[in-house]
């Protein structure tokens, strides 16, 4: 990826562009630091992809000792979902904290799914679990549709046009 052109002389090329680069702005016009909200966000996703991953290990440990199952190979599909999801939650993670378009919606359909789990787990009798669950998930989904959010994530994965 190439860099924007340096002024040679040091001297801001615009009255509002500060020296040394201190909070430049992306080529998109808008600034280059990441809002508050937006990396809560990703810090949650964050959060439940490692908590996937963590399961995902302790059901291999499960599968590898020995345990009882129906089916061994529906077990290994099980653990290849868990260990997917995972890593798809620290993708959304990583480029929801760079801004990309494509990652509130992923990120709104990732708190959706665990709402379906957590929800269900507070009204049987799980509460803490549950809500461990449910609360950072519903400040998740309140904060993708703030104005800093929805302004951070704007950035689309192309090159410029060549004309």
């Amino acid at each position: 990826m190439s860099r924007p052109p340096v002024n040679p002389a040091g001297v801001p090329a615009a009255p509002d562009e500060p020296r040394n680069g201190a909070g430049r702005r992306s080529l998109a016009g808008r600034s280059e630091t990441v809002p508050a909200a937006a990396k809560v966000v990703a810090l949650v996703a964050a959060a439940e992809a490692t908590a996937l991953l963590v399961a995902a290990g302790w059901y291999a440990y499960e599968l590898l000792s020995g345990s009882p199952v129906l089916s061994f190979w529906g077990a290994v599909f099980t653990l290849g979902l868990l260990l997917a999801f995972s890593a798809w939650l620290f993708a959304v993670s990583v480029f929801l904290y760079r801004g990309y378009r494509w990652t509130r919606a992923a990120a709104l359909v990732a708190q959706l799914f665990v709402l379906t789990v957590g929800v269900p787990a507070i009204t049987s009798g799980l509460v803490l679990a549950g809500l461990a669950m449910v609360v950072p998930a519903v400040i998740a989904i309140v904060l993708l549709f703030s104005n800093k959010v929805i302004s951070h994530a704007s950035r689309t994965g192309g090159a410029p046009p060549a004309l």
